[in-house]
């Protein structure tokens, strides 16, 4: 206005035309708007705004603008109901156990009569194959044949018995029976046959000078021990453990070793009356024979000591004799022979 009175003319206004309002307006970018202005160096208050550090904002809390829309807006209104809203009552469905359980519940009295049922029939079934028929019979003064026939009754007169005064009473008569003994069953069941013999000096001789105690002949026999043999082929002597054992004619050595069921053994071959013979001396002491294959020995030269090598229950000789080679019993053949 001062300037109108001064004489001064007025400059009009530009006129910018606006748009509807209906009509969103668009602005375009200005390189000025990614610019940072400097942080002014006199005044200290800007100076602590532009040093204060940013504070990081959750993306949800500021509404960002997009269009006509504000992004976010939607779930804020979920949560605003959810908020308000009554709470839901969430209903599970039953376990499957339980709900079996619950069925098995239901069936059992069904059950239990079931279970009952088998028990009376079990019962009825053991009384009636284990006690016999006439335990249920009552005897009472009954009619036999009919209604006019006589009664049973469990009293009556006694029975008695007329005997001849001269009447003779006779003797029991037993068969014969015979006993035998433990020790013969045994015997004869381990096939023992003998217990003794002479010694002899001659060509043709014992094992041992002296008569020892034979515990197993020759023949079938039940094994003493597994590995033994059910059909001994020889004679077991038991003079006790360490006896010298002597050859029982002139040979030679075809084997003296330790292994097998004879344990430490020696075999001797022989030629007696023109027939070839072998005797075999079984179940040494290890060690304890000093023959050797080949070796010529005389009639009562040391073999060996007795022992328990092998298939053996305890120290003894096991004697085999063969002629031409088959199996014969060595205390017959040396009763017939030894001199």
């Amino acid at each position: 206005m001062e300037a109108a009175a001064a004489g001064v003319p007025a400059v009009p206004a530009p006129v910018l035309p606006l748009p509807p309002l209906d009509q969103p307006v668009s602005v375009a970018p200005s390189l000025a708007d990614e610019t940072v202005a400097e942080a002014p160096g006199d005044d200290p208050f800007l100076l602590s705004l532009f040093s204060a550090d940013e504070e990081p904002v959750h993306p949800e809390a500021i509404p960002i603008v997009v269009g006509t829309k504000i992004k976010g807006s939607r779930r804020v209104e979920r949560a605003a109901r959810r908020a308000e809203a009554p709470p839901k009552v969430r209903i599970t469905k039953m376990p499957k156990l339980a709900r079996k359980a619950k069925t098995a519940k239901k069936s059992r009295p069904a059950s239990t009569l079931l279970s009952v049922g088998a028990l009376l029939f079990s019962g009825a079934l053991l009384v009636g194959t284990t006690v016999p028929a006439n335990a249920f019979i009552t005897f009472a003064d009954e009619p036999v044949g009919g209604a006019g026939g006589s009664s049973i009754s469990d009293a009556g007169p006694g029975q008695t018995v007329e005997v001849a005064a001269d009447a003779t009473v006779s003797a029991l008569t037993r068969d014969a029976f015979t006993v035998t003994s433990y020790a013969e069953v045994v015997r004869e069941k381990y096939g023992t046959r003998v217990s003794t013999f002479v010694p002899t000096s001659g060509a043709i001789r014992w094992p041992f000078p002296y008569a020892t105690p034979i515990s197993s002949g020759f023949g079938s026999r039940v094994a003493p021990c597994r590995g033994c043999s059910s059909q001994h082929h020889g004679v077991d002597f038991t003079p006790g453990s360490g006896t010298p054992i002597y050859a029982v004619a002139d040979g030679v050595v075809t084997e003296s070793t330790f292994g097998g069921s004879f344990g430490q053994h020696v075999y001797l071959d022989h030629v007696i009356n023109g027939q070839k013979v072998q005797s075999i001396y079984g179940h040494m002491i290890a060690g304890s024979s000093p023959l050797v294959a080949g070796q010529t020995v005389k009639v009562g030269d040391l073999v060996g000591l007795v022992g328990s090598t092998g298939a053996s229950t305890g120290a003894h000789l096991h004697l085999e004799i063969h002629l031409d080679g088959v199996f014969v019993d060595p205390f017959a053949w040396l009763t017939a022979n030894a001199n």
